[in-house]
Parts: C-alpha cells; structure tokens; sequence
C-alpha cells in the first residue's frame, strides 16, 4: 500500500481552494505527474525540502514533500 494515499495527496493539495472554486487537483494523473517532474529535479541534483533519510528514493522524497506542502502544484492559468 502506498502512504500517503492517492486520496490523502489530493487532500493535501486542495486544501487551500475556497468552497465553490475548482480544485487545483482532481485526477491522480496529476499527482503522479507532479511527483515525477520533482523526483527528477531531484535526481538531476536539486536539494530536497525535506530531511530525507540516507537511500532514500527521490520519488519517495517528492511525495513526502508534497504531502508536507513544501511543494505546491499550480494550475495551467497561474
């Protein structure tokens, strides 16, 4: 099983979004797209936000990180 869920991230991410807007995230595809492109800035030498553990994975870390909201997924229009 993968923690945080699918449903906690989406939680996380559109906690910020005022009743009645849209939700900035409302597909995994999104979520997954977001943790990718972070796990690659990762990969590609950009520091964590987060205090990751040594061996740890950088798809891992960009979860983590979303799930803390040290990064935040933006909108087309923004």
């Amino acid at each position: 099983m993968i923690h945080p869920s699918y449903s906690d991230l989406m939680a996380v991410v559109n906690e910020d979004v005022e009743p009645g807007e849209q939700p900035v995230v409302q597909s995994r595809y999104s979520i997954v797209l977001a943790t990718a492109k972070r796990a690659r800035q990762i990969i590609a030498g950009s520091e964590p936000l987060i205090d990751a553990e040594e061996g740890k994975k950088p798809l891992s870390i960009a979860v983590e990180e979303l799930y803390e909201g040290k990064i935040k997924i933006v909108g087309d229009d923004e």
